[in-house]
C-alpha cells in the first residue's frame, strides 16, 4: 500500500481515539453529576466509537497484507539461501514453485504407489497454459498434449478425468484474510491426519547422597493427539461469455473466489467446530473454572466476567487482569486477545488505576492494537456476547491450535448443473485442533 495511504489511515486513527477519549470522559463526567447521560451525548459517542473502529479495522486489514507480505518474503528467502539458488528474487521463486509442485505431485503419486516423472520448467509452464485453457472451455476442448499434460497434475483416484491442483496460490490467499491462520500453527501433510506427541508429566526428583539414591522414582506421562482433516468445498461460478473474453487470469481470479469462501468457512470452524468436524478454541472443548492453579489436561481453564452476558458492573477491568494471571508465564511472552469487536467496544472504555485506557490503538504500521499491552486478534467469529458465551480468549495460539493441511486442491469445472454459468467445484481437506490445553484460556461470560 502507499505510504502516504498507510500515514492517512493512522493520522484517521489517532483522530478518532482522541475524540473517543474526549466524548467518553464527558459522559462519565456528566453521569457522576447528574446520574445519567443525555441521550445526544450518548449518540454522539455511539458515532465516534464506529468511526474509531473502522479506522482501526482498515489498520488490521493493512497489517495483515504487511505481515503475509513479510512471512511470504522472508521464508522465500530463507529458503534460497538454504537451497543455493542463484539468480534473480523472480527466478528463484520461480524454481521453488516448480520443486513444490512436483514434491506435491510425487507425495501424491508414493502414496498411491504410482510412478511419477518431475516437471522441467518447460513442462510447468505447459501445465499452467493447459490449466488456463481447461478452465475457460473445459476438458472438451483440450489437445491431447493439454490432456496429457494435466493429467500430470490429477489425482489418479478422485473419480475426474482432468483436475488441476491451484493449491499454492489459493493457500497464500487464504492465509492473508483468516485470522485465526496468522496466530496458530500450520502444518501440511500427505495423509489423512496428523499426530503428535503430549507430555503431560514431570520426572521427580529429590535429594541424593554420595553413597545413597534419591527416594523419589516418579516417571513422567505421554499421551497422544491426532487431528483429521475433513473435506471441504466451494462453487463459485462465472458465466461463459466472461471465460470466452476476458483478458484477466482466470486462475487468479478463481483463487480469490475460493480462497475468500475457504478463509471465511475455516476460521468460523477453527473456532465454533464442534465433535466430528474441526474442533473449536471457543466451542469445541469441555470448559473447566481456573483459579489459576489449571485445569484437567484436555479442559480449557475459564474465568468468569461476574455478571450473564455482559462484564460485572463494578471494577469489570480486574477480570482481564484474571484471565491474564492464570496464564502461565512461558505463554506470556507470545500472548494476545482473540475476540470479536462488540467485545472489544466494551473494553476499550475501561481504565486502569491510574485513569490510562486499557485498550490502546496502535500508530505504527504492522503493530497491532493492545489491550492492557498485549495485542488484539480480531475476528467475528466469536461467539457474540450471551449468557456463558466464550466471547473473550488469551493466550499463545501458536502452541495453543494446530491447523492441518491435506496438500492439494482440487478444481473440477462444471458447465451444465447452473447454465449460462460455469461452475468451478473446488475441494480441499482440513483440520484443527488444541494441542496444548494450558497455552490459552477463555473468558465466561457468567456469573460464577
Amino acid at each position: 500500500m502507499d505510504p502516504e495511504e498507510i500515514a492517512r489511515l493512522l493520522k484517521q486513527q489517532g483522530e478518532a481515539f482522541d475524540t473517543f477519549k474526549k466524548s467518553h470522559d464527558e459522559q462519565l463526567a456528566e453521569l457522576e453529576k447528574k446520574g445519567g447521560v443525555d441521550p445526544v451525548l450518548t449518540e454522539r459517542l455511539g458515532k465516534v466509537e464506529a468511526a474509531l473502529d473502522t479506522a482501526v479495522e482498515a489498520k488490521s486489514q493493512i497489517e495483515a497484507g504487511l505481515a503475509a507480505e513479510r512471512k511470504e518474503r522472508e521464508a522465500l528467502e530463507m529458503r534460497i539461501n538454504r537451497e543455493g539458488i542463484k539468480g534473480s528474487p523472480e527466478s528463484a521463486k520461480r524454481e521453488l514453485e516448480l520443486k513444490d509442485f512436483n514434491h506435491a505431485l510425487s507425495a501424491n503419486a508414493k502414496s498411491r504407489n504410482r510412478t511419477f516423472e518431475p516437471l522441467d520448467g518447460a513442462g510447468y509452464d505447459a501445465y499452467r497454459k493447459a490449466q488456463d485453457h481447461y478452465l475457460r472451455e473445459g476438458k472438451e476442448n483440450l489437445s491431447a498434449d493439454e490432456v496429457k499434460t494435466l493429467s500430470v497434475g490429477s489425482d489418479p483416484d478422485g473419480g475426474y478425468f482432468v483436475t488441476p491442483d491451484v493449491t499454492g496460490r489459493i493457500v497464500t490467499k487464504v492465509y492473508e484474510s483468516s485470522p485465526v491462520r496468522q496466530i496458530a500453527s500450520q502444518q501440511a501433510i500427505t495423509t489423512d491426519a496428523l499426530e503428535g506427541i503430549e507430555d503431560t508429566g514431570e520426572a521427580g526428583a529429590g535429594y541424593a547422597g554420595e553413597h545413597a539414591q534419591g527416594s523419589d522414582s516418579t516417571t513422567p506421562q505421554v499421551g497422544k493427539w491426532r487431528i483429521s482433516v475433513f473435506w471441504i468445498d466451494t462453487e463459485p461460478k462465472a458465466t461463459q461469455q466472461l471465460l470466452d473474453d476476458s483478458a484477466v487470469n482466470i486462475e487468479a481470479w478463481l483463487g480469490g473466489k475460493v480462497a475468500d469462501k475457504f478463509a471465511r468457512f475455516e476460521t468460523n470452524e477453527f473456532i465454533t467446530g464442534a465433535a466430528g468436524k474441526i474442533l473449536g478454541l471457543a466451542a469445541g472443548y469441555t470448559f473447566a473454572a481456573d483459579s489459576g492453579s489449571g485445569v484437567t489436561w484436555g479442559q480449557v481453564g475459564y474465568v468468569a466476567s461476574g455478571a450473564s452476558a455482559d462484564f460485572a458492573t463494578s471494577n469489570a477491568a480486574d477480570k482481564l487482569y484474571d484471565l491474564v494471571g492464570v496464564l502461565k508465564n512461558e505463554y506470556l511472552t507470545n500472548a494476545r486477545w482473540l475476540t470479536r469487536r462488540s467485545v472489544i467496544t466494551k473494553v476499550r472504555k475501561f481504565k486502569d488505576g491510574t485513569g490510562n485506557y486499557l485498550w490502546q490503538p496502535s500508530f505504527v504500521a504492522g503493530v497491532s492494537e493492545t489491550i492492557m499491552g498485549y495485542p488484539v486478534a480480531r475476528a467475528e467469529d466469536m461467539p457474540a456476547l450471551g449468557a456463558n458465551s466464550y466471547s473473550l480468549a488469551f493466550g499463545d495460539f501458536a502452541q495453543a491450535y494446530q491447523i492441518v493441511d491435506r496438500q492439494g486442491i482440487r478444481t473440477l469445472r462444471d458447465p451444465f448443473t447452473s447454465k449460462p454459468y460455469v461452475k468451478f467445484y473446488t475441494t480441499k481437506r482440513v483440520g484443527g485442533g488444541v494441542v496444548n490445553f494450558e497455552a490459552y484460556k477463555v473468558m465466561k461470560f457468567a456469573a460464577s
